[in-house]
């Protein structure tokens, strides 16, 4: 039984099915990369997945236990989090704040302990403090734990909500696009950094636009392409499916797709 299977899952939107019956899994330690042209029903999948969107066919399993349609703070609590293509950070919260915010969801304190700072929060909130620094030096923000995330660089920005992710200690983590907008160094560093979490035992579902790094780290490719999936297989094999390099370039004669674009 894998950690995270998702079998026949599929939404409609007025009408049009905006994805339909997708299937995979996805295994502890494994990067599973979700691939395919612009509008293929990439991020409705990862919404479905995460509880944001209720699907309409379909089941999602995390370790044996249906879970679909369950709400994202019960599916963070289960130990499946998620990123976004778009930063949800709080910029006028210091790096260590953003952080210490994600710790929340998985904190099992009385809410009047903390209203009233009796011991127990405060041993709480210090415990809080040390992990967060802890995973900040993971992903090598130890140093600007006490600047404003305002100040940080975009994909400092970047890392900085995975790590934010990260201290939901999830099983499963969903990454949307998580080197969009990022330079050349950034996107490596991200990618470096994705790969030490699946070393660590946690299972990576990647949406990401960058074939160069989907090839490059991928121990799995899902290819979707109106909603459908199209293709399945390791990188090098989804990478000269024809049907995938039709759905790319819009012919099928060419050799591959081309990782380097």
């Amino acid at each position: 039984m894998s950690l995270l299977d998702v079998s026949g899952l599929g939404i409609g939107f007025g009408g049009l099915r905006a994805v339909d019956n997708v299937g995979f899994s996805a295994e502890p330690g494994e990067i599973v990369s979700i691939i395919g042209p612009n509008g293929a029903g990439k991020t409705t999948l990862f919404n479905m997945i995460s509880g944001v969107y209720l699907p309409d066919s379909g089941h999602v399993r995390l370790d044996g236990r249906d879970v679909t349609g369950a709400a994202p703070h019960r599916l963070a609590r289960m130990g499946l989090t998620r990123t976004f293509q778009n930063l949800q950070i709080f910029q006028d919260m210091t790096v260590l704040e953003n952080v210490i915010v994600g710790f929340h969801q998985s904190e099992s304190g009385a809410l009047l302990s903390d209203l009233l700072a009796l011991p127990a929060a405060r041993k709480r909130s210090e415990i809080a403090r040390m992990q967060a620094r802890e995973l900040l030096r993971r992903v090598r923000l130890d140093k600007a734990a006490e600047e404003l995330a305002g100040n940080l660089s975009y994909g400092a920005l970047k890392r900085l909500e995975i790590v934010r992710a990260l201290a939901m200690q999830p099983r499963v983590l969903l990454l949307d696009e998580p080197a969009a907008g990022c330079n050349a160094v950034e996107t490596e560093e991200i990618d470096h950094l994705i790969v030490e979490l699946a070393q660590s035992g946690i299972a990576i579902l990647l949406v990401e636009h960058d074939m160069k790094m989907v090839m490059r780290i991928s121990n799995h490719v899902v290819v979707l392409d109106h909603g459908e999936k199209i293709a399945e297989g390791s990188p090098e094999s989804v990478s000269k499916n024809p049907d995938v390099i039709a759905a790319y370039l819009g012919a099928g004669d060419e050799e591959s797709v081309d990782a380097d674009s």
